[in-house]
């Protein structure tokens, strides 16, 4: 089966021949829900309901010419049966309706009209405290109940952490990649160009790598950032855990921080993330895969739309860097 807007008496038979549809039920329209960047998505209305059908293929669907393991929505899905047991996550997630471990389809819950939370990358905008209570409890959930004495090797995920660890800890600090940084910030290729002959800051970030390619003991979301987080009308939600993986808790907790921070979000803000959380096993290394995520976003590939000056990203890079180096 091959997704295809253009195709929707295609999918509809499909879909009955799953089950996941019922026989009465047509599909009356499909749409995309949004600009996804990995996958594949379709919203499929019926007179009954709406739904998410999901198709990842052997690239990135926003770039096709970037490589990507073709079972990454399996790989999503079985997160979502993971948690299927712990009501504190899984009410904060849609709900799982279907897996094609063959077609590497998944099909979801439609969770309605919804806005991620990127609009706090704009000027003064700010995360309620509930909403930043919510999500840290989220993570605290996540960590603290998947916890196993054996590290679970079905979780792996190696393909898409190699994908993620070349994008995170390799490529934002080689001094030639081919990416003009002042196309995205007049002055900041000369910025950047002291942290990528940095061998202190290499070393460093290089043994954080190792860090997160090995495995741990607990699953993490493996992206924790506001394009994964939902405002809907049920409330905030959390999608998208397709580089889920088992690893170390620290690297979920310091992304989040690293997107608060590049938000202009309130120091109040990240003490009650922090507070909600509960306890920190490895405080440093929660600032040390804070300033690794800063860099990749400010310097890498993967840009957000940052409303930040130069000078904000100047001095937050110095930040960053001390959070590594320390």
């Amino acid at each position: 089966m091959h997704l295809d807007i253009t195709q929707p008496h295609l999918l509809e038979e499909y879909l009955k021949n799953k089950n996941w549809l019922k026989q009465h039920e047509q599909v009356l329209i499909l749409e995309k829900p949004g600009e996804g960047n990995m996958n594949y998505t379709l919203r499929v209305r019926t007179h009954d309901r709406t739904l998410i059908v999901k198709q990842s293929r052997p690239y990135v669907e926003k770039y096709p010419q970037i490589a990507a393991p073709a079972n990454r929505t399996v790989t999503e899905g079985r997160f979502y049966e993971k948690i299927q047991p712990f009501a504190s996550i899984n009410e904060l997630m849609p709900q799982l309706i279907g897996i094609d471990t063959e077609a590497n389809i998944l099909v979801l819950e439609d969770l309605g009209t919804a806005s991620d939370y990127t609009f706090l990358y704009q000027p003064s905008q700010q995360l309620s405290m509930t909403d930043a209570e919510a999500l840290a409890h989220y993570l605290a959930m996540l960590h603290r109940l998947t916890w196993q004495e054996t590290i679970d090797a079905s979780f792996a995920n190696r393909e898409m952490r190699a994908l993620n660890h070349e994008h995170i800890f390799n490529y934002p600090l080689i001094e030639n990649n081919g990416f003009d940084l002042d196309t995205i910030s007049s002055g900041l290729q000369m910025i950047s160009m002291g942290y990528k002959i940095d061998t202190k800051l290499k070393q460093k970030v290089r043994e954080l790598g190792m860090m997160y390619l090995s495995d741990g003991r607990s699953l993490l979301h493996g992206d924790f950032y506001p394009g994964s987080w939902l405002k809907t009308t049920y409330g905030l939600k959390v999608i998208d855990p397709e580089f889920c993986f088992y690893g170390f808790p620290e690297f979920d907790l310091g992304v989040m921080t690293a997107h608060l921070m590049m938000a202009k979000q309130s120091e109040e803000t990240i003490r009650k993330v922090y507070q909600a959380y509960g306890e920190i096993k490895n405080p440093q290394l929660v600032d040390q895969f804070t300033g690794v995520e800063i860099m990749r976003r400010l310097i890498g590939l993967a840009q957000l739309p940052l409303s930040l000056s130069l000078l904000d990203k100047e001095e937050l890079l110095e930040t960053a860097y001390d959070l590594i180096t320390r």
